[in-house]
């Protein structure tokens, strides 16, 4: 700041650009991680309100129709000739998980396999997984069946879907989620739930579209009793969670999602 005989005239340009650079510097370094934890911050809120949601149309399912997705006997689409996963419901009698969603979520839209979903950025484009671990082989994208729901986030339930049902007080485990539940037309499972599994990718079609993971990155099994740290690093947190279906509700199916549920914020 310059003086002239002896009154503050103000500060000089150089020292305005030195303080503009020092401001520079501190958002550029600051910015960024404020970004990454509201984000975290988010999709966090975001994945508990979507289990939250998609249980609870299991539970009206329960109430309404005395069904849920333990006691569905048929894979989306195969109830009626022309009745397909986007019109069924379950005043067709179809005992579909795509029937349960149908008949209980207001505000959802059906979308289609995932393979068929568009692009937020570009409707010319697929929507497609930028980075998933766990969701590989008969648990890919083209595999789901797709939904949005009224918030904007999308939902896949795998397509082999029937029959999702655990014993009451088991814990669900790697063993649990690699075998498949019970074919089409059988009441009871078959010892597992890897054909209940799906995913949410909380951020809808948008950007990032990857799998939120652990802190230590190893795990490419999906494992929810196996503990682990979820930190608000942009390598972590993602928007996309695997969740299994069964009986009355909808659980994370990887240890990285039951983190970010079960931690505080």
């Amino acid at each position: 700041m310059t003086k002239t005989n002896g009154t503050k005239k103000g500060f000089t340009l150089a020292e305005v650009l030195i303080t503009l650079g020092i401001i520079g510097v501190v958002a550029a370094m600051t910015i960024p991680t404020l970004i990454q934890n509201t984000n975290s911050v988010k999709f966090a809120t975001q994945f508990k309100k979507d289990i939250s949601t998609l249980s609870q149309a299991a539970l009206m399912a329960q109430a309404q129709y005395d069904t849920d997705y333990a006691t569905t006997t048929k894979t989306c689409g195969t109830v009626k000739a022309g009745v397909g996963a986007g019109a069924e419901t379950l005043s067709f009698e179809n005992g579909s998980i795509c029937a349960i969603l149908n008949s209980t979520l207001a505000g959802k839209t059906y979308l289609g396999l995932g393979s068929t979903v568009k692009s937020a950025s570009n409707s010319s484009e697929n929507y497609t997984w930028g980075s998933t671990k766990t969701l590989t082989g008969d648990l890919a994208l083209g595999n789901m069946q797709v939904y949005t729901l009224a918030d904007g986030s999308l939902v896949g339930v795998n397509k082999a879907a029937v029959g999702c049902s655990m014993e009451v007080g088991q814990e669900l485990n790697a063993s649990i989620l690699a075998a498949n539940s019970a074919a089409e037309g059988q009441p009871s499972n078959a010892g597992g739930l890897h054909n209940c599994i799906g995913f949410i990718d909380v951020n809808g079609t948008a950007l990032p579209n990857k799998e939120t993971v652990c802190q230590t990155d190893t795990d490419t099994a999906l494992d929810p009793s196996t503990p682990c740290t979820v930190t608000n690093k942009a390598s972590e947190i993602g928007d996309i969670f695997p969740v299994v279906f069964h009986d009355g509700t909808v659980e994370p199916a990887s240890n990285a999602g039951k983190a970010v549920l079960t931690r505080g914020k």
